[in-house]
């Protein structure tokens, strides 16, 4: 049996993202699981998908793409978890946030479009959460999806803590595990140089796609499966 692939999404969508993927990973005999990602903070979503990980029989690679990848920075420390891959992913350092990470580059496009909101946090004041402008949202995070797909998308994100994005990550899980990252080339949510500078600092097998954007797991599923591919032929 190889290991599970489990593939977690980043901030403002679901686990649906993964669907070609995981079509393309189960026609390859590859055991694949896309559990819910919290969206609550690092620390918690960490948490979260590790205990989910840590619940399945056998070896583990995980996969983060997006704010998932620095998830994959701390919860792929975990003792079965034996690989990462991310995907259009901020890779953290232990002790770094994602807005340490970015900080120096050009930021994307997305930090200036983004909405504040309210919710109710237990034991504290209202916490505050994030979501791409409505009318940004097809440009910055799904440019090569089809346009009637995006304006849903664009109503049913599903917002990130803000907190997300000061929240120091614990552990750097790819210093003891191999790792693969692949860059979308074109990518307006992240900028590419930010994802190109966390992959090469984790020493990953590196894979860009020219031209693809931040939903390149929508949009090019088979290209992004490879790495998940290699990553578990690695292993077994």
């Amino acid at each position: 049996m190889p290991p599970t692939a489990v593939l977690v999404h980043g901030a403002f969508a679901d686990a649906a993202g993964w669907t070609g993927v995981i079509a393309e990973l189960q026609n390859h005999s590859i055991p694949v699981i896309a559990p819910p990602n919290p969206l609550r903070g690092l620390t918690s979503d960490a948490a979260y998908t590790a205990s989910v990980a840590a619940q399945i029989d056998g070896p583990v690679v995980r996969v983060g793409h997006s704010y998932s990848g620095a998830i994959t920075s701390v919860a792929g420390a975990a003792e079965n978890v034996v690989r990462l891959v991310c995907v259009a992913a901020y890779v953290t350092e232990e002790g770094e946030s994602l807005s340490e990470l970015q900080s120096g580059l050009p930021l994307s496009r997305l930090v200036s479009n983004l909405k504040e909101a309210t919710y109710p946090a237990e034991g504290t004041e209202p916490a505050v959460e994030v979501t791409i402008n409505a009318e940004a949202f097809p440009d910055i995070f799904a440019a090569a999806v089809p346009a009637a797909a995006t304006k849903v998308l664009a109503v049913a994100q599903r917002p990130p803590a803000a907190s997300a994005f000061t929240e120091m990550a614990s552990a750097a899980a790819w210093k003891t595990r191999p790792s693969w990252a692949l860059v979308a080339g074109a990518d307006q949510a992240i900028n590419p140089e930010v994802e190109r500078f966390g992959a090469k600092r984790s020493g990953a097998t590196i894979v860009e796609i020219e031209g693809a954007s931040h939903t390149v797991a929508v949009s090019r599923p088979k290209e992004v499966a490879e790495p998940i591919r290699d990553a578990v032929r690695a292993t077994s």
